[in-house]
């Protein structure tokens, strides 16, 4: 009798590991995922988190719905060794926070970079995107992912500008997309192929950096303890004012080409108000206190600081002062070949006029030529996170 039992349990084990490991013989032999499925190790991470911050309910009473709660994920690394985490507000306007795990060539991302190096790291889906719910009738309008056309314009190298307004002098510089092919930075090109699939739709609707903010704020309040914002791109304009709301627990501010400039649109040829409060359109803490954008009183440079560059928006002296931001000391990186390039020293020069202590540095004068905007994933995207950390480590 206890043979045949433990006959029918050896079976019963088989079966069982048969179907937990997938009901393959591969399973057994503990199979690796081929070549052409981009592995890395994850080796020096110790912990790792998923959560939500932020959100509340809309919707009429018995139908409410929870809307502008946000994805967050945080990394640490096993031998902890910098005190002050990394909060990564980067992309936003299409890009998300893949954008940090990996390379369109499949090498490791600025996460993997940071934790390595033994930094805590947060990243985020913002509310609307990704793995954060988007509420129809509610969150706004949702902008479609960009054109490949439009990619290979911006971003990649892959064809000119479309029109002579929206060129910029500084694209012929650029040599980091990180491919071989021969039809390299376009559409066709395996490496440009796999960063279109990564491209993201955006929601467009006046309360989506309010919603931002907000979520943001409440991660900051969570960690509860002093952190380093890395700002980049579209979301950027949200990251001042969450640095503004929590200005006593942000250590300093790593500014990777943030939206730009102050006072007035000009990406590729546009023209119009934007970021009216200097670095976004949501109010922020000046000294003396205004109300209201209006009251900042503002005037166009008569000619670019060299060539090849806009003339920036200033503040009439004397300006009013970034009262919560002036402790807090900012690096502001562009790249060379970026179109951000011919207004991103507008940033550096409000927050300098405004009392924030910011150094603007052009990544070709540090050894890193070549950049364009989406720098994280290009050729040397690991040298750049490298310059970073150095600024970094020297924050007390």
């Amino acid at each position: 009798m206890n043979v045949r039992i433990s006959a029918v349990l050896r079976a019963l084990a088989a079966v069982f590991v048969c179907g937990w490991f997938g009901g393959n013989a591969y399973a057994a032999t503990g199979a690796a995922p081929p070549a052409s499925v981009p592995t890395f190790s994850t080796a020096e991470i110790g912990r790792q988190g998923h959560f939500y911050v932020g959100g509340h309910y809309v919707g009429e009473p018995g139908k409410e719905t929870m809307d502008g709660a946000m994805y967050v994920e945080v990394w640490v690394p096993k031998n902890i060794r910098h005190q002050f985490p990394i909060v990564f507000i980067t992309g936003g306007g299409g890009q998300g926070a893949y954008s940090l795990l990996q390379t369109p060539d499949g090498r490791p991302g600025w996460a993997y970079d940071f934790v390595r190096q033994g930094y805590t790291i947060y990243m985020m889906d913002y509310p609307g995107q990704g793995r954060s719910a988007y509420i129809p009738d509610v969150d706004g309008n949702v902008l479609p992912p960009r054109s490949g056309p439009l990619m290979e314009e911006i971003w990649t190298g892959g064809r000119p500008a479309s029109t002579a307004a929206s060129s910029w002098p500084q694209a012929k510089k650029y040599t980091q997309w990180p491919s071989d092919a021969p039809n390299k930075g376009r559409m066709g090109d395996p490496v440009f192929d796999y960063f279109a699939r990564t491209e993201l739709q955006a929601v467009a609707s006046p309360n989506q950096d309010k919603r931002t903010v907000d979520a943001v704020v409440q991660l900051i309040d969570l960690i509860g303890q002093p952190v380093i914002l890395v700002l980049n791109s579209g979301i950027a304009a949200s990251g001042w004012v969450v640095a503004d709301a929590r200005s006593k627990v942000v250590k300093g501010i790593v500014a990777v080409e943030p939206v730009a400039p102050p006072i007035e649109n000009a990406e590729r040829g546009a023209s119009g108000p934007g970021r009216l409060w200097g670095l976004t359109n949501l109010p922020v803490h000046y000294d003396p206190p205004i109300t209201n954008a209006s009251e900042l009183q503002t005037v166009r440079q008569d000619k670019p600081d060299a060539p090849d560059l806009i003339p920036c928006w200033i503040q009439k002296e004397p300006a009013h002062k970034l009262v919560n931001l002036q402790a807090i000391p900012v690096l502001n990186v562009s790249g060379e070949a970026s179109y951000h390039r011919p207004y991103a020293h507008c940033i550096a020069k409000w927050l300098n006029q405004a009392g924030v202590k910011t150094t603007f540095v052009k990544l070709e004068d540090v050894g890193l030529p070549g950049n364009g905007h989406q720098m994280m994933s290009e050729k040397n995207s690991a040298g750049i996170a490298k310059y970073l950390q150095t600024w970094i480590d020297k924050l007390r």
